[in-house]
């Protein structure tokens, strides 16, 4: 990585030099010209430092996350700049191909001022809503309301409130109080269900800590359940096993400290007037290089094949994989893993992110074979500390 990291320095440096044709033009004296490249330069070298630095009490995942807040919040920006500068350059080099084959004179035109003004100011929006997004966009959670009308929900579970989050990778997070608009905004659900799946942490378990009694103050009448993600089980950490299942160990022990109790292959239901509703959870199960631990035929042994069953399933290509055709009859699989991949559009009738050309099914829900997938937004953020058009989300689910 950090020798990637150097060739997109090098990459970037020289951009530098051709986007500073168009700053110059509004910075007339030699001082703030001298400014603009000493902020530069200090920029780079600021990333440098923070991707080469061994220091052992600066996490790497803040480390990564500054390293994403300069170059996305200053530093990309100015491809835009550099997009126009190369359209007018590309116009005066046909001007200059056109004299020499009608073998005329003419001057060049200069260059287009309001291409400049145009690329600077693309750049500036860019960078605005990166910032807005770092600062305000990755606490702006909302609940998204689904009614779902499930096959064979029992009459006791008509009307019953079941609230998803996921991905809450609470070590992207330094400070547990700003996150309690969120937990509040779940309290007010009054939900019967709190059903989380999975990334809790980052890397390791003890992230975790200092939220356990933010998540211990959330509320459901039948209880808080949750699964695995793929960063979770801390192979992104530990590169020992026996590391790693010690690591698993405590993340379980943390959540069940706030009250909730961790699903690993395996099912409950919950019992009202003498029907049930079935809950599924499995461990991670993804395309590689993500593990494939989920073990459905483990997790559904003796359930009724006519009862209602939902499914918590970290990741969302485990629907298309094996779910749906699955001979248990799952009517409802609730997944989280890609996060709208935290950049995109999400409008009531446009809905974009680059995420979804690696997974089709990305957010909101999906029916397939008669089943439902619902690929939930994300709680938290990872590697880019903020969110851009994709707020985190908070789901509350209605059965009917």
């Amino acid at each position: 990585m950090r020798q990637k990291l150097l060739i997109f320095f090098g990459i970037f440096l020289l951009l530098e030099f051709y986007v500073f044709k168009a700053v110059k033009i509004y910075l007339k004296k030699t001082l703030h010209r001298r400014i603009y490249w000493s902020v530069s330069l200090l920029l780079y070298i600021i990333i440098v430092f923070l991707a080469f630095s061994s220091r052992t009490d600066y996490p790497d995942q803040i480390k990564f996350q500054w390293i994403m807040t300069i170059g996305l919040g200053l530093i990309v920006p100015k491809f835009f700049i550099a997009l126009f500068l190369l359209i007018d350059d590309i116009f005066r080099v046909g001007q200059f191909s056109i004299n020499i084959i009608t073998k005329k004179r003419k001057h060049l035109p200069t260059r287009r001022k309001f291409l400049h003004i145009m690329g600077i100011g693309l750049a500036g929006v860019f960078s605005g809503l990166i910032f807005d997004g770092i600062i305000w966009g990755k606490y702006r959670h909302r609940v998204r309301r689904v009614r779902l009308n499930l096959k064979n929900l029992p009459k006791a579970f008509k009307g019953y409130k079941i609230i998803q989050i996921s991905d809450v990778h609470s070590g992207s997070f330094s400070n547990p109080k700003k996150l309690q608009k969120a937990i509040d905004l779940i309290n007010k659900q009054n939900a019967d269900l709190v059903l989380f799946t999975g990334d809790m942490v980052n890397y390791r378990a003890e992230e975790f800590i200092p939220f356990i009694p933010l998540f211990t103050s959330i509320n459901a009448k039948d209880g808080k359940y949750s699964v695995l993600g793929n960063h979770d089980y801390g192979g992104y950490y530990y590169k020992n096993q026996e590391e790693i299942e010690k690591n698993i160990h405590n993340l379980i022990r943390y959540e069940a400290q706030a009250g909730f109790r961790n699903l690993r292959n395996e099912h409950f239901f919950i019992e009202k007037n003498n029907e049930k509703l079935y809950i599924i959870g499995v461990e991670n199960w993804g395309l590689p290089p993500f593990p494939q631990l989920g073990d459905l035929d483990k997790a559904t042994e003796g359930i009724p094949s006519s009862a209602t069953k939902i499914l918590m399933s970290h990741d969302p290509t485990h629907f298309d994989e094996v779910v749906k055709k699955h001979p248990s009859d799952i009517v409802l699989t609730l997944s989280g893993h890609t996060h709208g991949m935290q950049f995109g559009l999400d409008l009531k009738n446009i809905k974009w992110s680059p995420i979804q050309y690696k997974y089709p099914k990305w957010a909101d829900l999906y029916e397939s074979f008669g089943k439902y997938l619902y690929v939930n937004r994300g709680f938290g953020v990872l590697a880019f500390p903020g969110r851009v058009g994709i707020d985190p989300e908070i789901t509350l689910f209605e059965l009917y």
